[in-house]
């Protein structure tokens, strides 16, 4: 099983796909535009696509939220003209199954995934280009898109955190 997990943006997004080990195969951010295309791309690969959904939590928004929803919906048509499985995350699951706490924030849930995930490097998860770790080359919404599609396979129960 494969999944292509995206962190959507107002103008760009960022992806990782991944197997069901969580182990990424390919990760990038680009923009929206491309993404399209390269899940278009991927689609041939049957993977399931995961999508963080944005949730209301009862504060004014800008246009930069609506812009996101919008992506969202291009990506889930996409998937689906595809006929690929969608499935959504709310950043308040990638809280609780991650770090088993609602107050998380960035910074604790990527300390999560590298305490769960580097196999040497256990301040950055990256290690270095003589000795890579398991995030190497993972910058800035990559963390967010890795972080969907972990919580999806926890969810699923095909790994533990």
């Amino acid at each position: 099983m494969l999944i292509f997990a995206i962190d959507p943006g107002s103008t760009q997004s960022a992806y990782c796909m991944m197997g069901e080990d969580a182990l990424p195969i390919s990760f990038d951010k680009r923009p929206n535009e491309d993404l399209i295309a390269l899940l278009r791309n991927y689609g041939k690969s049957r993977p399931t696509v995961v999508i963080e959904r944005v949730a209301s939590y009862g504060m004014p928004v800008g246009r930069e939220v609506f812009d996101t929803c919008e992506w969202i919906g291009r990506y889930t048509q996409v998937a689906k003209d595809l006929a690929l499985d969608v499935e959504y995350i709310l950043r308040q699951e990638e809280k609780l199954h991650i770090c088993k706490s609602p107050k998380a924030n960035d910074a604790t849930i990527r300390k999560a995934l590298i305490d769960r995930f580097a196999k040497h490097d256990f301040k950055t998860g990256k290690g270095n280009s003589h000795n890579p770790d398991f995030f190497y080359n993972f910058r800035a919404d990559i963390w967010a898109a890795f972080s969907i599609g972990v919580t999806h396979l926890n969810k699923k129960g095909m790994i533990e955190l």
